[in-house]
């Protein structure tokens, strides 16, 4: 097996109580990784969690100027990775709902070629602790993605993915508010392999989620209407546009972006 560069990346919006935390949990040595980097992309944050970031070991900080949305974030993030080189990249959430000791399980498969694209899948494997009203909506959402797919799909709204680097070329989200629907419609209509992995999920103790009802709704359904809409055409999964800069320093680098 080649070893790849790995690049494990954290949306953060105002997560200082548990950022720490997360990015500590992250596997820095597994097998076929070559290297493991982590990068946070902090949306506007208030708080600390930059400086805690950095002081927990984060290798790479990007900052925006204002809170932009889950959507941007996640969209800087696949770019940012491509940037630096990974051959694989992998999202997590900062909040410590979800397993960072698990990135080893979710990127195996694109390691051995078997995905594209892997989501960790709670529903898979335990989603203990959620609230009735979000089990509900992402049974909703991933329910109409496996419509929309014609492909059976456990949980949709998953906050922990993995990506090749042709599929990080080709990513796109739409929308800045959030990413969790229009992005898997958007790789599996081009023709990328997705996969999903079991994970062992755990209710977040710290912090409060940016999700509301009627702003979810009111942004997320146009949003999925938009992406079918839009052609798009089948990706050849030979070619990669990422330009590799695998010789860097491990210097954090902090980097505004306006």
């Amino acid at each position: 097996m080649e070893m790849k560069k790995v690049i494990v990346f954290l949306p953060a919006y105002n997560e200082e109580e548990s950022i720490a935390e997360v990015i500590r949990s992250v596997p820095r040595h597994f097998a076929g990784a070559a290297s493991v980097e982590v990068l946070v992309i902090d949306d506007g944050s208030t708080d600390h969690t930059v400086q805690i970031a950095k002081k927990a070991g984060a290798d790479h900080i990007i900052r925006f100027g204002n809170n932009r949305g889950l959507g941007a974030a996640v969209r800087k993030g696949l770019e940012e990775c491509c940037r630096l080189g990974a051959d694989v990249g992998v999202m997590i959430d900062a909040d410590g709902e979800y397993p960072a000791r698990q990135i080893p399980d979710i990127v195996m498969p694109i390691f051995e070629g078997k995905a594209d694209y892997t989501m960790g899948s709670r529903f898979m494997g335990t989603i203990r602790g959620m609230k009735f009203h979000r089990r509900m909506g992402n049974y909703f959402f991933t329910f109409v993605q496996s419509v929309l797919l014609r492909k059976w799909l456990y949980d949709g709204q998953s906050g922990m993915r993995a990506f090749s680097r042709v599929t990080m070329e080709h990513a796109e989200i739409i929308h800045d508010y959030n990413y969790a629907q229009v992005l898997t419609l958007n790789l599996v209509r081009k023709g990328f392999r997705v996969l999903e992995v079991p994970i062992q999920y755990r209710v977040r103790t710290t912090g409060t989620s940016f999700i509301s009802f009627k702003r979810y709704m009111s942004n997320v359904v146009p949003a999925i209407m938009k992406e079918m809409r839009r052609p798009v055409e089948k990706v050849a999964k030979q070619s990669s546009r990422c330009e590799n800069d695998k010789n860097g320093d491990k210097k954090v680098t902090i980097v505004k972006s306006n």
